[in-house]
């Protein structure tokens, strides 16, 4: 008999992923996931991965271990910890709305697989895939994309689809930003500048056809407008390379150990491209990067902690939301 049960819509909140725990094992099987994607490494397969498998997987999860443990919480990793904070407050503020909000990992746990197949199960009918990446980059959100269809491809009863590809120039999202910002001076006063740090990918990936690039620099305009800065007073670089290709620049370590020998003696930083704090802010920027710019001469490095469930934040998630389900919701 046809299905009569009444249509239920689900938003899906996407993000990267994180080792179950801060241990080499953990580590190496959520790296090797990772990094076998060919939308974050689009080397032919033959020639990544016996290097991914014969050396890299040897090396990187020891290190990358003792950098998560270095992070992490009684609650478990700060990416999973904020994540589910944020999805639980974007879920009330949708309650009213008949639409439920569940978590997913691209990588690791809870897989795109396994909630996809639950919300299914219970009945949803219509679905919005929002990966939390305010900037399109194939490398996160055509990642996360890829797998929702995976995930679809193995159900009988596929649900409708809508996706939310970016939402790096949205008002209500650089509002937040702005406001954050704000929030951070009046507690702590002003540094002599503002350091946007995104997340960097390969400078190849931006010409073969990625906007990523375009659309962070969007943002930090925007950024700059609202906030009354100049481009002297906010910088914009990009974080986390790796290997020997060129990736967009400037680089934000170079960056660290230039001011200094400028005469920057204070800086704060943001980086507007992680919905929720994680290993890539904590460690890598509020840890490393304030050890780098003081070993470079520098006093204080402040870093300004991302959105993560602010409520600014759940109301620009509410706003996307309720835009991407129009028509579904009466």
């Amino acid at each position: 008999m046809p299905d009569s049960t009444p249509a239920k819509t689900a938003v899906l909140l996407i993000n990267l992923g994180t080792p179950d725990a801060p241990t080499t094992v953990a580590v190496r099987r959520y790296l090797a996931e990772f990094l076998s994607d060919p939308r974050v490494i689009d080397y032919p397969r033959w020639l990544w991965l016996p290097l991914l498998y014969g050396v890299i997987l040897r090396v990187r999860p020891k290190r990358s271990a003792h950098a998560y443990a270095s992070v992490w919480t009684p609650q478990g990793s700060p990416l999973m910890v904020q994540s589910r904070a944020l999805t639980e407050k974007v879920g009330r503020a949708c309650a009213e709305l008949g639409i439920r909000v569940e978590l997913a990992m691209r990588y690791g746990n809870p897989s795109i697989a396994s909630v996809l197949e639950k919300l299914v199960a219970e009945g949803v009918r219509r679905l919005v895939a929002l990966p939390l990446y305010p900037q399109y980059s194939a490398t996160s959100t055509g990642t996360a994309f890829d797998g929702v269809h995976a995930a679809m491809a193995r159900l009988r009863h596929v649900p409708e689809l809508r996706t939310v590809s970016d939402y790096h120039a949205v008002p209500a999202y650089i509002d937040a930003l702005a406001r954050s910002v704000r929030a951070f001076w009046e507690t702590n006063g002003r540094a002599e500048r503002l350091l946007l740090s995104f997340h960097g990918i390969p400078e190849r990936y931006v010409r073969l056809g990625d906007p990523y690039a375009e659309q962070c620099r969007e943002t930090a305009a925007l950024l700059r407008d609202r906030l009354g800065m100049t481009e002297s007073e906010m910088l914009l670089t990009f974080q986390s390379r790796v290997g020997r290709e060129t990736w967009l620049t400037p680089y934000t370590d170079v960056t660290l150990g230039e001011l200094p020998r400028q005469g920057v003696k204070r800086i704060q930083v943001l980086c507007p491209g992680f919905a929720v704090d994680c290993l890539e802010t904590l460690e890598e920027i509020a840890i490393r990067g304030r050890e780098q710019f003081i070993a470079a001469g520098g006093e204080r490095l402040e870093y300004i902690p991302a959105l993560n469930d602010d409520d600014a934040h759940v109301a620009l998630m509410r706003s996307l939301i309720e835009h991407h389900t129009r028509g579904w919701v009466a």
